[in-house]
């Protein structure tokens, strides 16, 4: 079947957007050494990284591969630009292992081989873009039965996370805020779709935003982004308190936003469609692969790290247990 010019357009474009979002954590990061050595480091409190160029230029670079991002879901399917955004985490790892000096460990190393062959498989397999020539017709396939049964059952599931089960279990059980920001993040990726071409075919000459619906798609983008943020900070807030562990966090966040995501666009997209079931099955394949890299680069990201064990110092019971917290 080929791959389609939008197609390679959207993977060209997330791929950069990896790139830079990968690139950003290390600059950043980068800068808040440099701040912390001069300051009171950030995970105490300080804002001297505000001051810092390295933390703005990963701002910077951050900023440019979300736009790269947005750009990427006007152009290919959601099943393929989503499932790619795992090779960020890829990019991190080994400028880490270059410039910071984090090891990257024998594990770490098979995870990233099983992203980068996920992503092929998607890549190699992934269907054609629709050919959209309105946002009017993105409104269509939006308001059809199935979409709105879809849309509905995720506001009431996000509002009945929110308002009854976070108050209650946001402490102590991580798929309430996970899975607030999946299911309005589905939500998110499919107005950001309509968004952003509607902004393609307002460049290409034919205006789009003299229409309500690229408005109301507008809105829905700063309304779920603004729940999203809300939420997804405080997700660092429980893993400070160890609450959970971020080797688990990340993967399962990965998982419930990108299957959600895909579930949203072959609903109201009907990516599948012109698929048969072998091609359905690769996909799948390729995600599960690109799963277990991500959550194998997680789990064993910082064995690299680890020093070789110090023989075991005898001591008395009292030293031992003061010692064992």
């Amino acid at each position: 079947m080929g791959i389609s010019s939008d197609n390679v357009h959207g993977l060209v474009l997330a791929v950069s957007s990896s790139v830079f979002i990968g690139t950003s954590f290390i600059i950043k990061k980068k800068g808040l050494k440099k701040a912390g050595t001069t300051g009171t480091r950030a995970g105490s409190g300080g804002y001297s990284y505000l001051s810092e160029p390295w933390w703005w230029a990963g701002m910077l670079t951050m900023i440019v591969g979300e736009i790269a991002n947005f750009a990427a879901y006007a152009y290919a399917p959601a099943i393929l630009v989503t499932p790619l955004g795992a090779l960020s985490i890829i990019f991190s790892a080994v400028l880490a292992h270059f410039i910071l000096e984090e090891k990257l460990h024998i594990f770490g190393v098979l995870g990233c081989v099983l992203c980068v062959v996920g992503s092929t498989t998607i890549v190699l397999h992934a269907p054609q873009e629709r050919n959209i020539h309105s946002v009017k017709e993105v409104w269509q396939l939006a308001t059809e039965p199935g979409f709105i049964v879809y849309a509905c059952i995720v506001v009431l599931l996000a509002a009945v996370l929110m308002f009854r089960y976070v108050p209650r279990y946001g402490q102590t059980h991580m798929v309430v805020y996970i899975g607030i920001c999946s299911l309005m993040g589905s939500l998110t990726v499919m107005s950001v779709k309509a968004l952003g071409i509607g902004l393609k075919l307002t460049f290409s000459g034919m205006n789009q935003f003299i229409y309500f619906q690229t408005w109301f798609f507008t809105v829905v983008v700063a309304v779920c982004c603004l729940l999203q943020i809300n939420y997804l900070n405080k997700m660092p807030s429980l893993q400070a308190l160890d609450t959970f562990n971020t080797a688990v966090v990340s993967p399962v966040y990965y998982v419930m936003f990108t299957s959600l995501t895909i579930l949203a666009s072959m609903i109201m997209f009907k990516d599948w469609d012109s698929q048969n079931a072998s091609q359905i099955a690769t996909e799948l394949c390729g995600f599960v692969t690109i799963l277990s890299g991500t959550f194998l680069l997680h789990k064993t990201k910082d064995m690299g790290n680890i020093t070789p064990m110090e023989p075991p110092v005898f001591s008395s019971p009292s030293h031992r247990s003061s010692n064992s917290g």
